[in-house]
């Protein structure tokens, strides 16, 4: 009588007892491993989606099996039955809710904590992090002897970042045909990555026109010259000395590039600041009227009270590094500015005078380049010579406007 009595009650519920068995082993060739395998911190969907998606299935299941029971089976086999469809339904609630699949569908949904540690690791590698190279000279390339420029333009292809040319980049007059056969054919083959500043050369031919052509919007404005560029937490200043040059308007205070200079350090009070430009404020050039240009001292009234780092330059063909100083040549280790004279791109190599005060290192033997690699907040400068035997130099430094990450 039972044998016959569970018979019955089987066969008489909504869902037979072969279609339940293979119901159930289906669910759970779809779902096991991720039952087993998964933890609860790894299965992040939200509750009430699931809970909704699941809602219609039980609500048809359970009205079609209610039907059912009224019409077919005793009060009996009524009880018996709606306890195995209720367990059947809460077995298949608990998993659905364990594996976040839908009916019928046995693949996984993409994991929510794969795509966070995507964007954190993105949020690493952020640019503005760095380091970021600028290396370069001034007094590059003279179509009478290419040597110079070919060695120094070696090197700074072995060196990748962004690169400086501080003025008189293609010797004597600075012509459209020096700058296509001398220049173009040395420091030109990283022309896409170079940032240039004029000489007085570049001036020697008409007005500097042909600079200006070759370089286009590298060279900013035309009759200008002077421009900005970041790199990550640094501020570039490309400055145009040629302070007599026809339409510039000259050096001195409410001058056009003075007022230019002025606003764009204020909008970057927040950047460490590198500037470059062709002449020094200071150097120990054997003669002082090439060595050292006052009329250049505003920029400097600028760049200090900007809290400005660096300043390079060339004009004189020789290296040199100065201690921190301010606008008046004062010695300031806390606020002043570094100052690095490296006219050293090839040209040739001219005498130094005495030393001034608050020189610290010079040379006037070797060709070679400067490196600098900036930091937030910091930075190293390292002279890289042709020859193994020339001058090094190297150090580092911190920014005044921004505190070192590490």
């Amino acid at each position: 009588m039972e044998a016959y009595t569970q018979k019955r009650f089987l066969s008489t519920a909504m869902i037979p007892e072969f279609q339940v068995k293979s119901f159930i082993y289906n669910i759970l060739r779809c779902n096991i491993n991720l039952v087993f395998a998964r933890t609860l911190t790894l299965v992040r969907v939200d509750l009430h989606d699931r809970i909704t998606r699941v809602e219609p299935l039980v609500t048809r299941i359970t009205r079609l099996t209610a039907r059912r029971h009224q019409r077919e089976t005793d009060d009996w086999g009524e009880s018996k039955n709606l306890r195995l469809t209720n367990g059947v339904l809460a077995f298949l609630t608990c998993v659905l809710f364990l594996s976040s699949v839908r009916v019928g569908n046995c693949q996984e949904k993409e994991k929510p904590l794969a795509q966070k540690s995507e964007k954190q690791s993105k949020k690493r590698k952020s640019p503005d992090k760095g380091p970021f190279v600028l290396v370069g000279a001034g007094d590059i390339a003279s179509c009478a002897d290419l040597s110079g420029a070919e060695a120094t333009a070696n090197l700074i292809e072995k060196i990748p970042g962004e690169v400086f040319a501080a003025g008189d980049l293609a010797y004597e007059k600075g012509t459209a045909q020096e700058f296509a056969n001398c220049y173009d054919k040395t420091w030109g083959r990283f022309k896409n990555r170079t940032h240039p500043a004029p000489g007085n050369h570049e001036y020697a031919s008409k007005n500097g026109s042909p600079y200006f052509d070759y370089w286009g919007k590298q060279a900013g404005p035309p009759e200008m010259g002077y421009y900005s560029f970041d790199l990550g937490a640094w501020h570039v200043v490309a400055l145009n000395t040629n302070c007599d040059a026809p339409g510039l308007g000259g050096c001195g205070p409410g001058s056009p590039e003075d007022l230019w200079l002025q606003k764009d350090l204020a909008d970057h009070s927040k950047s460490c600041i590198v500037a470059f430009g062709h002449h020094a404020l200071y150097s120990s050039g054997i003669f002082k009227k090439h060595a050292i240009h006052p009329e250049l001292r505003q920029f400097w009234r600028d760049l200090y009270k900007a809290h400005a780092d660096l300043v390079l330059n060339g004009h004189e063909h020789s290296y040199e590094r100065f201690a921190p100083q301010d606008p008046d040549g004062n010695l300031d280790p806390k606020n002043g500015i570094r100052e690095i004279v490296a006219g050293t791109g090839g040209r040739s190599n001219d005498l130094l005078g005495f030393a001034i005060p608050n020189s610290e290192v010079r040379n006037a033997t070797s060709f070679g380049v400067l490196k600098l690699t900036l930091w937030p907040g910091k930075y190293t400068w390292e002279f890289v010579p042709v020859d193994a035997d020339g001058l090094h130099d190297s150090g580092s430094g911190t920014c005044h406007n921004v505190m070192p990450t590490n």
